[in-house]
């Protein structure tokens, strides 16, 4: 549970003097707020009033830092209801400029090179690692992509969602967030629409979740390993784009 916070009592007692512009520095304490959990993903910030006289600096200085803050994708502004901490907190579509990438078939097979470097060996770290709570979510992830899959829905969002679970699992700090750069870009780009490949989705995702539940660290590498390489296979087969 996120730590009450006092609003009788200054937020920030002093903004030192720095070369950093004063928004640049109110961004930097409200950030400071969010990583000591004092606000956490989905949370409302008080409003602009409160903010300037609870930091001490005007509304326009507040109004700028919060502007930084919803451009680095730390905090989202929701007309007529507030602002919150976003729930991917400093996530964006795209950060690596993918999109710009011409040849979108060398794309989608250069990152699933990528992905077998990194996922299988996550994979077996998750069988090692995973809680009993971990491999519950799991478990209602995958079906919940099977589920998409057999309705003949975009399931994309759902299976990305997954592969984050997998990767946190592992028990890596960083891995939920690289796996999620990764696995969301694919979709963005390459829409499957093998009938079969989807089918094989839906066992490998069972095999790899099955092998983690097991605590079966090689099962779980193996299965990812042949989940990445049926992508890998069908993306193969698109028209090469210049």
């Amino acid at each position: 549970m996120a730590r009450r916070i006092d609003f009788k009592a200054p937020l920030i007692t002093s903004i030192t003097s720095t070369d950093k512009p004063l928004p640049e520095q109110v961004a930097e304490r409200i950030t400071g707020l969010i990583m000591d959990d004092a606000y956490r993903a989905g949370h409302k910030l008080p409003n602009e009033y409160v903010l300037a006289e609870r930091l001490g600096v005007g509304r326009s200085t507040v109004r700028e830092a919060i502007k930084l803050l919803a451009s680095r994708n730390v905090l989202e502004v929701r007309h007529g209801s507030g602002t919150y901490v976003c729930e991917s907190i400093g996530m964006v579509d795209d950060p690596l400029g993918f999109r710009f990438y011409r040849d979108k078939r060398k794309l989608a097979l250069d990152l699933c090179d990528i992905r077998l470097m990194v996922e299988p060996p996550l994979a077996a770290a998750a069988a090692t690692t995973a809680t009993p709570k971990q491999v519950e979510l799991l478990v209602r992830e995958c079906d919940v992509v099977a589920e998409r899959i057999s309705e003949g829905r975009d399931h994309s969002a759902e299976d990305v969602a997954l592969h984050k679970r997998i990767a946190e699992a592992s028990g890596n700090l960083v891995a939920p967030g690289i796996v999620g750069i990764i696995a969301t870009a694919i979709p963005l780009f390459v829409r499957v629409s093998n009938s079969s490949l989807l089918q094989e989705t839906i066992t490998t995702h069972r095999l790899v979740v099955e092998a983690i539940a097991r605590h079966n660290g090689r099962a779980a590498a193996k299965a990812m390993q042949q989940h990445i390489e049926n992508n890998r296979d069908n993306f193969r087969s698109l028209p090469e784009t210049n």
